[in-house]
């Protein structure tokens, strides 16, 4: 996956980009040309860092629609020559997600660019999936035909058909395919839906790792295995000590946290702190002054998992630390401190913009914090945060931590965020933006007849809704 670069927050490219409400209302009054250059630009290059989480083909296509925008950007884009040369998802999913949404809200010609483009196009496994859910049986069934077509017929095509079938995120083509009244189509996916069956049946009949009866020192070694090829098993690896472990293998397990291989090192810190081992809490501690980088990042994750109040009191003794282990202690205070910790969860939330900058993971933690302690001296913070992030993701849980510490959020950020692409930061506006805005009563009314709008947002927009909202 490329690192998208992301424009500026005060432009109309960097709002959408963000897929922030303000992006949709400023293209709204943007010359159109100029708005549907931005919507493209998105579409075609994914501006999301995670693109697995975050949510922007829904506010795309709702945003095409309010434009009327044409197509011709995303089918020359679909259909380039690179399609052949880059087949990573990341080049075309998003631009197939908002057909898909498009063709929900009625748009013809996106219907049949997904048809064609799953036909032809080199990413049409997504194309299918989107399909699945829109298209009717008789254009699904057209396309048995050109996507049987791409797994020759010959044991390493069937091999590969069957795998995909097996794996396959919508099954509804398949289905309708096995029951294809041209037979040959039919028993080609049904042999290969048996195949998938059996394969998945022997792998689940060879697992792999511990088994009954092993040793503590052999949980060990297979963590230290895992990290010799590099695969992180001890979090599974401390599963396993809780099955074969007994009291008199704590020394052992003790000494492994002390100065054991990395792999045994951090399966031991794990297991410890997840026991509440009295002695976890100074072995974490060691692990950060001397450990190397795994050991370190297991024994801030393992620290960060501890629910005791001895946790929460050394959370209060290291939370100035400058290093890793103090940037733990204050996500910790923000999630389990209590009203007397807000000055310490401040001071990290103000030093991890100020030394990371708005995209900063510990952030997310710390935010939520922020508004689970009613921070209110947090909210210029915040307010910074919901602007500048380009994780639309963090940035409703700025909202949400601005709807407990802001006065002003109803009136202000509350209003845009009923156009956020995210559909958890439109239901924290649906519940508190200020209806004494017009705009806000026309976008709720909006919401509550869109089809495609989450149940949850329809929820919060009915929770709303008066005799002076309903009106009309």
């Amino acid at each position: 996956m490329f690192d998208p670069v992301i424009a500026p927050s005060g432009t109309l490219l960097g709002l959408l980009q963000r897929g922030r409400g303000d992006g949709t209302l400023h293209a709204l009054t943007a010359p159109r040309a100029e708005a549907l250059a931005a919507l493209n630009h998105c579409v075609l290059r994914d501006p999301r860092h995670d693109w697995q989480v975050e949510n922007r083909s829904l506010y795309y296509a709702r945003l095409y629609l309010d434009l009327n925008g044409e197509l011709d950007a995303v089918e020359a884009h679909l259909f380039d020559a690179e399609d052949v040369l880059d087949t990573e998802d990341s080049r075309t999913g998003l631009a197939l997600a908002v057909l898909g949404h498009l063709a929900s809200y009625g748009r013809r010609d996106a219907l049949e660019l997904l048809r064609r483009y799953a036909a032809h196009g080199a990413n049409w496994a997504w194309a299918l999936d989107e399909l699945a859910l829109r298209d009717d049986d008789a254009g699904l069934r057209a396309l048995a035909a050109p996507v049987l077509a791409r797994f020759p017929a010959d044991p390493e095509g069937d091999a590969e058909l069957a795998a995909t079938v097996r794996d396959a995120f919508e099954p509804r083509p398949w289905r309708l395919w096995a029951e294809d009244p041209r037979e040959p189509i039919a028993t080609r996916v049904r042999a290969a839906h048996e195949a998938g069956c059996f394969d998945r049946w022997q792998r689940q009949m060879r697992p792999t790792g511990p088994r009954p009866g092993w040793s503590v020192r052999a949980v060990f070694e297979w963590a230290q295995q895992g990290m010799e090829r590099g695969a992180a098993l001890h979090v599974p690896a401390a599963r396993c000590l809780v099955a074969v472990a007994g009291p008199e293998d704590r020394p052992e397990i003790l000494r492994a946290a002390r100065d054991g291989d990395d792999g045994a090192r951090c399966t031991a810190l794990r297991y410890l702190a997840d026991s509440n081992d009295p002695d976890a809490l100074d072995l974490v501690e060691a692990a950060v002054v001397d450990g190397t980088a795994p050991v370190v990042e297991a024994a801030v994750d393992a620290f960060e998992r501890m629910q005791s109040v001895a946790a929460v009191d050394r959370a209060r003794r290291w939370a100035q630390r400058p290093d890793a282990l103090g940037a733990a202690a204050g996500r910790v205070l923000a999630c389990r401190g209590g009203t007397q910790d807000r000055e310490l969860v401040l001071g990290a939330l103000r030093e991890a913009v100020r030394g990371e900058g708005p995209d900063a993971p510990t952030l997310w933690t710390l935010v939520d914090g922020a508004g689970r302690l009613g921070i209110a001296c947090a909210a210029p913070v915040l307010r910074h945060v919901y602007r500048e992030t380009a994780s639309s993701h963090l940035r409703g849980r700025a909202a949400r931590a601005l709807a407990a510490t802001d006065p002003s959020f109803a009136t202000g950020f509350a209003v845009e965020c009923l156009w956020d692409c995210e559909e958890t930061t439109r239901e924290v506006a649906a519940r508190h933006a200020e209806t004494g805005d017009a705009r806000v009563v026309e976008r709720l009314r909006r919401l509550a007849v869109d089809p495609a709008e989450e149940d949850e947002v329809q929820t919060a927009v009915r929770s709303r809704f008066g005799p002076d909202l309903a009106a009309g």
